[in-house]
């Protein structure tokens, strides 16, 4: 099988469930755990948008044009706190409209231990799973990406807005209280949450009372040293896949992170 590298898709199920997807087929890669997968990339990248050919893939998949004009390329999708559709210098406003200014949830989750975390409504609960997190838990629902930014950075001041993979990879991370970090944490942004109130509107950011959701990830082994794998400097991955978790191949041999190749042609057998 041959074609071009897109993100993992996975589903909620016990354990999650993976395909890899590889130009328009899917691979089911839980059929693959415990035995032996070569991933080999024949050396074109082909934008994902405009599908031209890139020496060097930009923002996961783009060629450099794709990437300073699109709005899914622009740094306020790594920090939605700076948002700039309201000043009306979005790079597509339509896009925006779509993607940004929609409900969109702040979270807690369990990653490489206990992280705040944000994402649209609709990326439930794929962007725990891509984030490798076991455990999950919405805190609050907002009416914009920006907003969620405000609180997520107001959060980030107690604890992490970021995954160590490295540890993501090692193991099973130790069961958290999610409850208690949330009842611990709120009140300690009382106030910010307060200034976002009265800038918003009082109904712009909702507390939530919900379940932790909890994720079981479709691992045998897990590695004790991380090794990584990249194409731009060994064109062939192969070893027995032990796992996935988050984004990541975890194979006997080393670990790679698809969603870093997107847009990599590959043939996969």
């Amino acid at each position: 099988m041959q074609g071009t590298l897109k993100k993992l898709k996975s589903s909620l199920t016990q354990p999650i469930q993976y395909h890899l997807p590889v130009g328009d087929e899917l691979v089911d890669l839980n059929a693959y755990i415990g035995k032996q997968l070569t991933l080999t990339f024949n050396g074109a990248i082909l934008c994902s948008s405009c599908g031209k050919k890139t020496k060097k893939s930009y923002s996961q998949g783009h060629c450099f044009v794709c990437m300073r004009k699109l709005a899914s390329c622009d740094m306020c999708i790594m920090k939605p706190e700076t948002c700039h559709y309201d000043q009306g210098t979005c790079r597509e406003p339509q896009w925006g409209e779509e993607n940004c200014m929609i409900p969109h949830y702040v979270y807690l989750a369990n990653t490489s231990g206990l992280k705040v975390g944000i994402t649209r409504h609709t990326q439930i609960p794929t962007r725990w799973i891509d984030q490798g997190a076991t455990q999950a838990l919405p805190i609050f629902k907002v009416q914009t990406r920006l907003q969620s930014g405000l609180v997520e950075v107001a959060l980030a001041q107690f604890i992490a807005d970021k995954t160590n993979w490295r540890n993501m990879l090692k193991g099973q991370s130790e069961v958290l209280d999610l409850k208690a970090a949330a009842a611990e944490l709120i009140p300690q942004i009382a106030g910010k949450l307060n200034e976002l109130a009265e800038l918003f509107g009082a109904t712009a950011i909702e507390q939530l009372d919900e379940e932790v959701v909890d994720l079981e990830f479709p691992v045998t082994a897990y590695p004790t040293k991380i090794s990584s794998f990249n194409f731009d400097k060994e064109p062939v991955v192969s070893g027995i896949l032990n796992g996935i978790k988050g984004q990541y191949l975890i194979f006997d041999t080393g670990v790679i992170n698809i969603r870093k190749f997107t847009s990599y042609d590959v043939t996969v057998g």
